[in-house]
């Protein structure tokens, strides 16, 4: 059974599968892991959610003021074996809603290009994509995108 549960950046599950996400990332990244690492900080993070699967932690979003009535979507991660089964877009789904209930209007997010399935999955939500933003602005290996949120 999966269930979901909303908690902030000092939920012990969301923490240790940040780790796992680090890791992945490492790995991805290359040469520029630790300019990413710097930006993905999860201290003081309101507004987690974390997936479960007959108890265990196995997928986890967040989000985060950006500006104005904008909430840029962070943290994002499925672990690798359960990958596949719709749980990220469960994941975004409900970070959406719990942008619109905290009334914002637009969710934004920077992916690596290397991160096809995630880039799949952004398009597959009605993200678009748009140029890169604040500390992105100028990393060629990064992409952004944006979501209006309906009401």
């Amino acid at each position: 059974m999966i269930t979901s549960l909303r908690t902030n950046s000092d939920n012990p599950d969301f923490q240790k599968l940040v780790v796992a996400l680090d890791a992945y990332l490492r790995i991805l990244d290359g040469d520029d892991h630790l300019f990413y690492a710097q930006l993905n900080k999860t201290d003081s993070i309101k507004h987690v959610i974390v997936v479960y699967q007959n108890g265990e932690s196995i997928g986890c979003g967040a989000i985060r003021h950006y500006s104005g009535n904008t909430v840029e979507v962070k943290r994002m991660y499925v672990l690798e074996n359960q990958r596949g089964k719709g749980i990220a877009s469960t994941i975004l789904n409900e970070l959406e809603n719990w942008a619109k209930e905290l009334s914002y209007k637009k969710c934004i997010l920077e992916t690596g290009k290397k991160q096809v399935e995630a880039i799949k999955l952004y398009h597959k939500a009605s993200y678009t994509l748009i140029e890169n933003y604040g500390q992105y602005k100028n990393m060629v290996s990064s992409v952004c995108f944006e979501k209006i949120l309906e009401k």
